[in-house]
């Protein structure tokens, strides 16, 4: 697939790219590139290939959440940096 000026430009655009107009041939280049590789890729049999959902055959091991003793609010508050009475003291972002 050939990329003309006209489409390189509203791919720029939509993806907030700036390039000089030197470098545009160079980008059209690459992108055909790589459009081209894309469509032999859909020349490839994958029949009977499983998907894979990640590259990884590490599986999660996940851990049953289990009800503990809360944290109470004097423990809470007792590395705070800066604390005023019962609550956590943060500058002020807000006007």
């Amino acid at each position: 697939m050939k990329i003309d000026k006209e489409t390189l430009r509203k791919i720029a655009h939509l993806a907030r790219l700036e390039f000089e107009e030197e470098g545009e041939e160079s980008m059209m280049r690459d992108l055909t590139g790589i459009l081209d590789w894309v469509d032999q890729l859909k020349e490839v049999d994958t029949e009977g290939v499983e998907p894979l959902t990640n590259m990884s055959h590490e599986v999660n091991m996940l851990r049953e959440d289990e009800v503990g003793e809360p944290l109470d609010h004097e423990r809470g508050l007792l590395n705070a940096p800066k604390r005023d009475e019962n609550f956590f003291r943060v500058p002020k972002v807000i006007e």
